[in-house]
């Protein structure tokens, strides 16, 4: 449950929310013993509220019946007061006044002095403290329709909130608007200063009934990412065969085939089933070790072996598939530049964290990279490349080597580095370019690697800007020096929109 302080208005009054709040990582931002629930109130028409802030009330707790201005919506003036045992509540807010004084302990605690008050926020569209980016990608899942919402910190003004809505047009197709929430020194909230409300919730319930110059009207509230567990459960990493099973095959390649499955009974995964001699079950084992220590929310974790043939990889599943097939199937057509851009971006995050952690990947394409709800990108099976022992494929030149993805230096030479990586990647931004276009159309792998080389680069695919292009030529530097770092390609993709696109909407001209 994650906790999000804003700053105080007044002494003695400060706000928190404790659902809805993304990325905080925290489990408890508060210590229900040091504090007083006041008064709980309800607004109608508001979004379900999660049942951290359902609290009873706790022995020790002195009760309070002073009103208060209420940051997210305030006191219901009606005088109802909801029940903690009436079920989820509306949105409202929770007041508590503190006891005695509390000195945080960790990062997740809240520090408080006696008689404070801090109010828990229920409400589903607040998000607290994410980035604008992380807005963007919650908003631009393809299931949201326009006019999904949330209402976040500001980044740039201490104090200050910020409304993003999900909106399309037919030239940017689906994109983000924001809108700055601006404070009243009387304690009000606006976007433009003709419509003024007293509260955060005040807003929300107007701009849902009224568009009122903002793109469209707030339809649904952004719906929250279910949080990945660290794995299956403890000492679970070599598990029988038994425990799995098979639900549903997704796929199949060279070296074995993919498998939607159920591990235990209970939890949903993916399967790589790999044919007996693919590899070395000892080699693998041993590689397996090093994977399972890589853990970043932008690659796919491994959660689990069957080390004995035929091999079985146990790793979180991804709704979506494969990108490639992802971007040849119908949603691939709804793709639009800010899209393609941020899930390029989300992959060079993940290579980024390879890079810092000295491994090479050996295999980047669109094919080994996973995509779940919310246009989620993962990188996969990093670092099994190397252990593939089958001669079309150890050749370098085979049939079953992916030639077209390879830096010269890594196929005529065998000199994989991250460094090859990154000219990989290049050629991954082609297929998001051209949603899943087989690179280098037209030639043979033979000619691939002749032509490049003898210098020779994929030109700009159509539609696709002329800066996006100068990346991908930056990554197929034939000097592997040269090439840029993972950490400066995610940069670069994350802040792609940022000289093109103003910060928010203007609130005064709406």
């Amino acid at each position: 449950m994650g906790a999000s302080k804003s700053k105080p208005k007044e002494p003695g009054q400060r706000s928190l929310s404790l659902d809805g709040t993304i990325g905080t990582g925290s489990d408890g931002g508060y210590h229900h013993h040091h504090l007083n629930p006041a008064q709980q109130t309800q607004t109608p028409n508001r979004s379900p509220a999660a049942g951290g802030a359902r609290r009873g009330h706790h022995p020790g707790h002195a009760p309070t019946n002073t009103p208060e201005l209420a940051l997210f919506g305030g006191v219901d003036h009606t005088g109802s007061v909801t029940s903690p045992h009436r079920g989820p509540l509306a949105g409202g807010v929770t007041t508590f006044v503190a006891l005695y004084d509390y000195e945080s302990r960790t990062a997740s605690d809240l520090t408080f002095k006696k008689g404070e008050r801090l109010q828990i926020v229920n409400n589903t569209w607040y998000f607290g403290k994410i980035s604008r980016r992380d807005s963007e990608r919650l908003l631009l899942s393809l299931q949201n329709r326009r006019g999904t919402f949330l209402v976040r910190e500001s980044e740039t003004t201490k104090g200050a909130y910020c409304l993003s809505v999900l909106d399309y047009d037919n030239t940017k197709g689906l994109n983000v608007k924001h809108y700055k929430i601006r404070k009243l020194d009387s304690g009000g909230f606006y976007i433009t200063s003709r419509t003024q409300f007293t509260s955060l919730q005040q807003l929300v319930f107007h701009y849902r009934k009224h568009a009122d110059g903002l793109c469209h009207s707030l339809t649904a509230v952004c719906p929250v990412l279910k949080p990945q567990t660290q794995g299956l459960a403890r000492d679970a990493w070599e598990i029988p065969r038994e425990s799995l099973r098979l639900d549903l095959k997704l796929g199949q390649g060279c070296f074995g085939e993919v498998w939607m499955g159920t591990w235990n009974g209970t939890t949903r995964v993916a399967i790589k089933t790999l044919k007996t001699g693919t590899m070395s079950p000892e080699a693998f084992l041993q590689e397996a070790q090093v994977m399972k220590k890589l853990r970043h929310e932008k690659l796919v974790q491994l959660y689990a072996v069957v080390s004995e043939e035929p091999i079985y990889i146990v790793t979180e599943y991804m709704s979506q598939g494969s990108l490639l097939d992802f971007l040849k199937g119908d949603a691939g057509k709804l793709l639009r530049l800010p899209q393609l851009v941020d899930m390029a971006s989300q992959i060079a995050a993940g290579m980024a964290y390879v890079e810092r952690m000295n491994y090479v990947h050996r295999d980047l394409r669109a094919a080994n990279i996973l995509v779940g709800d919310s246009l989620v990108c993962k990188v996969a099976d990093f670092g099994l490349a190397r252990l593939i022992e089958d001669n079309e494929y150890t050749a370098r030149q085979g049939a079953k080597f992916p030639i077209k993805w390879t830096a010269p230096e890594a196929a005529l030479y065998g000199r994989f580095t991250i460094k090859s990586d990154v000219w990989s990647f290049g050629v991954l931004l082609t297929e998001l370019a051209t949603k899943g276009r087989v690179p280098y159309p037209g030639m043979v792998n033979r000619e691939v690697l002749d032509q490049v080389e003898r210098g020779y680069r994929m030109p700009c695919p159509a539609e696709c800007p002329s800066s996006m292009h100068e990346l991908m030529l930056s990554c197929w530097r034939r000097d592997a020096e040269e090439r840029p770092t993972f950490e400066y390609l995610q940069g670069f993709l994350e802040d792609y929109f940022t000289s093109t696109e103003p910060q928010y909407q203007p609130g005064e001209n709406l």
